[in-house]
């Protein structure tokens, strides 16, 4: 990559809003912790430890930019966010006491 192709992506990279960054992030993070789950139609069975650590980012994310984000686009977020913390408690043999699940010291207890 030359200098003017360097200064040009991160030109562009300053002109996304940061509320499509941050939603493009929580996305990636959702799919993610969905696979790690094993929401897959590939039939992978995923991998309950990372799926924790995936959620607990995420929860993190939405919560510390939720005022930022406004409901709109927070609220579609933390519906995926609570329906991956309901598959994970789903999927998982060794139930974690209430508000101890994945992202669940920033969002609660999730039933």
């Amino acid at each position: 990559m030359t200098e003017n192709d360097e200064q040009k992506a991160l030109r562009e990279l300053g002109e996304v809003p940061a509320v499509e960054v941050i939603t493009a992030t929580a996305v990636h993070l959702m799919s993610a912790a969905a696979v790690q789950v094993g929401l897959a139609e590939s039939g992978y069975k995923g991998d309950l430890d990372e799926a924790r650590k995936l959620i607990n980012s995420l929860a993190g994310l939405i919560t510390a930019s939720a005022a930022d984000l406004g409901d709109h686009h927070a609220r579609p977020l933390r519906d995926g966010l609570r329906a991956l913390q309901l598959a994970f408690r789903e999927a998982s043999t060794i139930q974690d006491p209430p508000g101890m699940g994945p992202g669940e010291k920033y969002t609660g207890p999730v039933s």
